[in-house]
């Protein structure tokens, strides 16, 4: 009886002493797998070859916009082309200054896609920045072919190239507002892409513009007032479904930006000089409409406000 007491008490206390082997062990490899390695650190790491192709492209594509207008090539420069073909949804040249901005927070993301802003906690859209990173390479090359298409007055291609560069801005767009983005890419990622896709929604507007008046399309007879007003319009509408369903404020920034800069056209000695009022009461009814919108996007979220977060998650 003593024996068979003894007999379990070993076996009870051999299994204790397992169990505590096999939980120390558990331990020791959760804890190891917690810690991260140098090997960790390189897969999270964007790959050289999206860092180098999207740098090069978009290096390539500044230096050429640079460029073009500095020579200038066909000895025209970029405004002076769109001067050639004169229309009522032109905006003044002050707009174009916007691409200064375009080009600085383009380059910000390029920096970003180093690994130079991570935290010690690798958080870090890698799989992200991989996807976008073909279309802004593409984009960047389709950007630089669209100089030269439009120096040399090759303006069906130029149409072509932007719609193209159109088509790439929306794919990543998409993208981003799918995912799940921190702070800081909010601002490296998502702020240059919805100023970009902004401008090029207004470029590739007045690039359909400027091409059916480089053909001689008679606009059906209608005056092209008329039809100035219509694509005003149209384009209202699209910035404000965008600026609306998508909740992008930056988007929405570059819409009244352009109006803006329209209306500057229409209004100035230099340019219509108030020959068309009823354009300039839709433009300004415009701005404002799209103002309204852009402030309701940004107070309509509490707590992007308290956090001055200008991009809400999207579900």
């Amino acid at each position: 009886m003593e024996e068979n007491i003894e007999g379990k008490a070993e076996s009870n206390l051999e299994a204790n002493r397992d169990n505590t082997v096999e939980n120390t062990v558990e331990n020791t490899a959760e804890t190891t797998l917690e810690i991260p390695s140098d090997n960790d650190a390189e897969n999270n790491s964007v790959s050289t070859f999206t860092k180098v192709h999207t740098t090069v492209s978009f290096a390539v594509m500044v230096f050429i916009n640079f460029f073009a207008n500095v020579v200038p090539f066909n000895k025209m420069t970029t405004g002076e082309v769109s001067d050639f073909y004169p229309n009522l949804f032109a905006p003044a040249g002050v707009a174009f200054s916007i691409w200064r901005v375009i080009y600085l927070l383009l380059a910000a993301y390029t920096i970003y896609q180093f690994d130079l802003f991570k935290k010690k906690d690798r958080i870090f859209s890698k799989d992200l920045i991989e996807k976008i990173g073909i279309f802004f390479s593409i984009s960047s090359i389709t950007n630089t072919a669209w100089i030269f298409a439009w120096h040399y007055n090759s303006i069906g291609m130029s149409l072509i190239l932007i719609a193209i560069i159109l088509v790439c801005l929306i794919f990543i767009n998409l993208k981003l507002n799918k995912a799940n983005l921190v702070t800081r890419e909010k601002l490296f990622l998502k702020l240059p892409f919805s100023i970009y896709f902004g401008w090029i929604t207004i470029a590739a507007i007045a690039n359909t513009v400027i091409f059916l008046s480089s053909i001689g399309w008679n606009w059906f007879g209608i005056p092209e007032s008329v039809w100035t007003i219509l694509v005003l319009l149209l384009t209202l509408l699209i910035g404000g479904i965008v600026i609306f369903k998508k909740q992008d404020f930056a988007y929405g920034l570059s819409i009244i930006w352009a109006f803006i800069g329209i209306l500057i056209r229409h209004t100035s000695e230099d340019g219509f000089g108030g020959k068309y009022p009823v354009i300039i009461i839709v433009l300004i009814i415009s701005i404002i409409l799209l103002l309204i919108t852009n402030v309701y996007v940004l107070v309509s979220d509490k707590e992007k406000l308290k956090s001055f977060r200008l991009f809400k998650r999207l579900k």
